[in-house]
């Protein structure tokens, strides 16, 4: 009896060995953000969709350079629906995967990030990649004539050929996932939305603007999984490249209030949308509109999964 009770203690221990060497073990996943709720990803990827966990421990990083030895460090907020991770870390007992380094490609990043302020594709950039296909098959036949008319250059035109080829195949891929990212952002319920508008040129907030932010930060902290969207605008007046960077501050500054004044951790606040003059609210010509389009846009999101929507 007692050998038996010894037995059974020791694979006991054996197994709660097994399960924490399991929980702890190093994992990694590669794919694309297709939702987030506030501290947690959905990655999808080849094997399927993996629920990655965000810590404060958890680093994002933009590998540039020579061979990826500039590394540039990001905050949380970049990590958006529609954009591509390579994130190492570890497995927990719920088969989750907590996070220590996520690592993010830049010129990704841009197109997500655009893409998450509202820049949806146009009748006209669709023509626009059909005649850039079409474009490069006219290159491909132009190749062939100067295949026949110059035999001396015969190898260097099958390397154009098939440079062409994989662009042409590249623009398809990249039609293909720009459409699915375009509808990452519908799988989300608006729970609270704010407007703050700004003087010429400024990016102070208003006092009555500084209340209407807390209330709504005070809104989001009591939601499951929430997430804040903010995009900035700009009226007409001044240089493009000025505007774009005027309501680019503005986002910075509202997401700012809303970190030290609304108490919002900033891993619920993804990367802040500078517009500039584009999508305007009211028509540039009178005073009062351009007033209207000197704005910041928040919203507070949390996704239908967990809404139940």
């Amino acid at each position: 009896m007692h050998r038996k009770t010894m037995l059974v203690s020791l694979m006991a221990l054996f197994f709660l060995a097994s399960v924490s060497a399991f929980a702890g073990d190093k994992a990694e996943v590669k794919g694309m953000i297709t939702a987030r709720t506030g501290e947690t990803l959905i990655v999808k990827s080849g094997e399927g969709s993996t629920t990655v966990v965000l810590t404060d421990d958890t680093k994002t990083k933009d590998d540039k350079g020579l061979f990826g030895l500039d590394k540039q460090h990001m905050s949380n907020v970049v990590l958006i629906p529609g954009l591509k991770v390579d994130i190492d870390g570890t497995s927990d007992e719920q088969g989750r995967v907590v996070a220590r380094t996520i690592t993010v490609d830049g010129d990704d990043l841009e197109a997500a990030e655009m893409i998450e302020a509202g820049l949806h594709p146009t009748a006209e950039q669709v023509a626009a990649n059909v005649q850039t296909l079409e474009a490069h098959r006219g290159q491909l036949a132009s190749h062939d004539v100067q295949l026949a008319a110059q035999k001396e250059n015969i190898e260097a035109n099958q390397q154009n050929m098939a440079a062409n080829k994989q662009q042409i195949e590249k623009n398809i891929n990249d039609i293909e996932e720009n459409t699915n990212r375009f509808t990452a952002l519908a799988e989300y319920d608006v729970k609270g939305q704010a407007t703050v508008n700004f003087e010429v040129g400024s990016t102070k907030i208003s006092v009555k603007d500084q209340i209407e932010l807390k209330e709504l930060a005070n809104t989001a902290t009591r939601l499951k999984g929430y997430i804040i969207e903010v995009t900035g605008y700009a009226d007409s007046t001044g240089g493009a490249a000025m505007n774009t960077k005027l309501s680019e501050d503005r986002a910075k500054a509202v997401v700012t209030y809303l970190m030290q004044k609304g108490e919002v951790p900033v891993r619920h606040i993804v990367a802040p949308g500078a517009m500039g003059e584009y999508g305007a609210a009211a028509p540039n010509e009178t005073e009062a509109g351009r007033a209207e389009n000197r704005r910041v846009e928040v919203k507070v999101l949390v996704n239908k999964g967990i809404t139940g929507s």
